[in-house]
């Protein structure tokens, strides 16, 4: 909270009671939400926060870094908690995503990086395929 209030003060804007109730909401809840997931959990402790002011404050939680939007191809933005480092397992059929992460496959990309000439800043891996409920479901 402190990294979103000294940012709020920069730039000049209010710390409001509706704000604090949509960052407390993210950071509890984790995960992969994406803008009315999160309306819909913060509406169930205050019914008149709009749409906008959640979009709002994930632009400002994005903008200060403490958020991190992602896109895993089926046109909603999800957005995760900033921090560590890590890679996605996504089910094209019902959604659900896994992280994961694994020291062997970050080297190998530094390997294939340095391989070609590259300097790697920064990446993301996204598997997708089907989870095992939804493999066993068609079976």
């Amino acid at each position: 909270m402190e990294v979103l209030n000294r940012y709020i003060a920069e730039k000049g804007l209010k710390s409001t009671r509706q704000r604090t109730l949509i960052v407390d909401t993210f950071f509890s809840t984790g995960g992969h939400l994406n803008v009315e997931q999160l309306l819909a959990r913060v509406r169930e402790q205050d019914r008149r926060i709009s749409a906008a002011t959640v979009y709002r404050t994930m632009k400002l939680l994005t903008e200060c870094g403490l958020a991190q939007p992602r896109h895993f191809g089926d046109g909603q933005t999800r957005y995760e908690t900033a921090g560590d480092h890590h890679d996605h397992l996504i089910c094209t059929s019902c959604g659900f995503i896994v992280e994961f992460e694994n020291d062997e496959i970050e080297k190998l990309q530094l390997a294939v990086a340095k391989r070609h000439g590259f300097q790697v800043s920064h990446h993301k891996m996204e598997l997708y395929g089907r989870c095992s409920k939804c493999r066993k479901a068609r079976a």
